[in-house]
């Protein structure tokens, strides 16, 4: 599948892989993976906030940087791990999860297997080595290879233990109007793709934290968190915000393929809100 081809495909087929071939990324993938974090454009939020992402090879389990890995949760035979700075504040970190999000569909689409992770891995290794300013966090990396097909077992098996596959319905996550209205896949509209292609995307611990206000006009529609309590108290940041990011990439790309035009605006529509763990993000306003 080459980076031209459906990016609603590339996400419905992008997958955490956490098993890869021994095999080093070939010079070519490392130039494409370096041009493309070196490219400020990239690296640019849809309000402006810039983050960072760096290039780490690894060699014998120790990075070209002298980072030791280890074991990062479960992953086997990591390549590189692309790594991504931000400063620790909510709309850098949200931003930050779009473009993040961005650059792991572009590795798929090149066929370069990632996973993301936001809790299991070693920051301070990281922090050590990169240069890191001190109003910065490491919210989350990546680590980058081929997957290891004859070995996928082992990434089925972590994906049930985790429960990837285990997605919510459209009657836990997406509203009509107001909260409390479902709405319904034939009655999103234009909107019913994008708002399945949040449905489908990768959060932490399978979470699914996003959920979606689909204003009566169908042309705006709102995103909202839904807080889980204690959730990622330990890293000294909000964790599920990245989610966020997630869910407007994969919204605003599956917007651009059939040519939904729109914008991102902060503009609180001042709904009731179902519970106190529910906070406004963003709106999406489309043409």
């Amino acid at each position: 599948m080459s980076y031209e081809e459906s990016m609603i495909e590339v996400m419905k087929q992008r997958t955490s892989v956490r098993t890869f071939d021994t095999k080093p990324l070939t010079e070519q993938d490392e130039k494409i993976i370096k041009e493309y974090i070196n490219n400020e454009d990239n690296l640019i939020g849809p309000f402006g906030n810039k983050g960072k992402m760096e290039y780490v090879k690894v060699t014998k389990n120790v990075t070209g940087k002298g980072i030791k890995i280890g074991t990062y949760g479960f992953i086997k035979n990591p390549q590189a791990y692309l790594v991504g700075f931000c400063a620790n504040n909510k709309y850098s970190i949200v931003e930050f999860g779009h473009t993040f999000h961005k650059l792991v569909l572009f590795l798929t689409a090149k066929e370069i297997g990632t996973c993301w992770m936001g809790g299991t891995f070693s920051r301070k290794s990281f922090e050590k080595e990169l240069s890191i300013r001190e109003w910065e966090i490491i919210p989350c990396v990546t680590p980058a290879g081929y997957p290891k097909e004859n070995k996928r077992v082992f990434d089925r098996a972590l994906r049930y233990a985790v429960k990837a596959d285990r997605k919510k319905a459209w009657d836990q996550l997406f509203y009509e109007g107001v909260f409390g209205t479902v709405l319904s896949p034939e009655n999103a509209g234009r909107y019913e793709t994008p708002i399945e292609m949040v449905r489908i995307g990768p959060s932490a611990s399978n979470k699914q934290p996003w959920r979606l206000v689909l204003a009566e006009d169908r042309k705006t529609c709102h995103f909202y968190i839904e807080h889980t309590p204690n959730y990622s108290t330990s890293f000294g940041y909000d964790m599920q915000l990245l989610d966020l990011g997630i869910a407007m990439c994969q919204f605003e790309l599956a917007c651009r393929e059939p040519e939904i035009d729109g914008k991102w605006v902060i503009e609180d529509p001042a709904l009731t809100l179902p519970n106190d763990q529910t906070e406004y993000i963003v709106t999406w306003v489309g043409e």
